[in-house]
């Protein structure tokens, strides 16, 4: 049994989330929360996270930041059309026994929203294959079945994102490498425009799951140094380097890694360690608020790049940001996940790894770029930039293909 979820509508204020609705769990008292922040055709889109304290100010917030990651990557040449911006989250450890039927119950009761107005899919704490199993438990086609009316050919569609899913590159699956490509293109698209080499040039990770572990390997393959990784049980630490594909191999399916496998060089340090890293760039790609104003007074990277969600809180950036250090913002860094989904499923690209990369990589290299110079040209921090952008584009998109079916 499910209790029926408190409900917000708003259709008259920009600044306020479409739907804001909180469910419990009466079997065993959790909270999920689902808010669709924006509809563009009729459409949302944003992952679905689970993690013990996950509240609906941080679902809004991460709904907010879908709407700008959908306009910021509109192309007027391009199949793909924007979506509206939306996020669910449940407040529950993703490793506790109970976390499954949770998950079930969760897309139950929210079924009718991901039927008609919600696409979603993995996000922290949450595979897709988990996401995909449960959601055929809870009754629903798939996860993403609200975009279906919009395509032109639905079967060959559905059937080109299947296949992409499929493939896989040495031992990971495409669909969790293009959000680490893009990560990684934007880490090489900042040094680039400062004229700073990609070899040797070192970064700290924090956490080595979906997209911690894509982006360290694309950065080792670009020829940069990754120094520190973080996971759950701490800090392994190499200032020579690590052996990134050896650490792939030995995690589990939470992005923790086997300890076993760390060479006799390899130090095992504090959780909090890759903050301190001697690097130049730290990626947090773990969990949200994980740079406050108290501990980035202990980072001397030169650049923050956001893998996670919301990872550098608001006041820490401004003291960063005085100290000299950027941060690249999440609604530009890992938006290229959420974009290649769309890319494939509208037929801008095939399922193909070559394809995909090549898309990806131009596509975000292009934005950090723009992003970056207007930054520049404004005196502004990137974030800053990148909301000016998105707020320049979504009036045009919502105009344009209207808000409602």
């Amino acid at each position: 049994m499910t209790t029926c979820p408190s409900l917000s509508l708003s259709t008259t204020d920009p600044t306020t989330p479409l739907i804001s609705l909180t469910w419990t769990d009466q079997e065993t008292g959790h909270q999920g929360h689902l808010v669709i922040d924006h509809l563009v055709r009729g459409v949302s889109s944003g992952g679905l996270r689970m993690r013990a304290g996950c509240t609906l100010e941080e679902v809004a917030g991460l709904a907010r930041g879908m709407t700008m990651k959908e306009v910021l990557h509109y192309d007027p040449q391009g199949h793909y059309i924007p979506l509206g911006g939306a996020k669910g989250g449940i407040d529950c450890d993703p490793r506790d026994p109970a976390a499954y039927g949770v998950l079930v119950r969760y897309l139950r009761a929210v079924r009718p929203y991901i039927e008609q107005f919600w696409t979603t899919g993995e996000d922290l704490g949450l595979t897709q294959d988990l996401v995909d199993q449960a959601a055929a438990e809870a009754g629903l086609i798939s996860s993403i079945q609200a975009v279906y009316p919009l395509l032109d050919d639905e079967e060959a569609a559905r059937r080109r994102l299947a296949d992409a899913f499929a493939i896989d590159v040495d031992g990971i699956g495409l669909d969790e490498l293009v959000g680490g490509c893009g990560v990684a293109e934007s880490v090489l698209t900042a040094l680039d425009r400062a004229g700073v080499a990609h070899r040797g040039t070192r970064v700290a990770v924090q956490g080595l799951g979906t997209m911690g572990g894509a982006t360290a390997r694309f950065l080792s393959g670009a020829g940069l140094r990754v120094v520190a990784v973080a996971d759950i049980k701490g800090t392994i630490a190499n200032p020579d380097g690590l052996d990134i594909e050896a650490l792939l191999a030995a995690r589990d399916g939470h992005g923790t890694v086997d300890r076993a496998a760390l060479r006799a060089e390899d130090r095992e340090l504090p959780a909090d360690a890759w903050l301190t890293a001697d690097a130049e760039v730290l990626v947090p790609a773990a969990v949200s608020y994980a740079v406050d104003a108290t501990n980035q007074a202990a980072i001397n990277a030169r650049w923050i790049v956001e893998a996670a969600n919301m990872p550098v809180l608001p006041e820490a950036e401004t003291l960063l940001a005085a100290r000299g250090i950027t941060v690249l913002p999440d609604v530009v860094v890992n938006s290229g996940t959420n974009a290649w989904w769309w890319w494939t499923l509208f037929g801008d690209i095939g399922a193909d790894a070559d394809q995909a990369f090549a898309h990806t990589r131009r596509s975000m290299r292009a934005l950090v770029d723009l992003v970056l110079a207007r930054a520049e040209a404004e005196n502004t921090t990137p974030r800053t930039a990148a909301h000016a952008l998105a707020a320049d584009r979504l009036p045009v998109v919502t105009e344009r293909f209207g808000r409602f079916r």
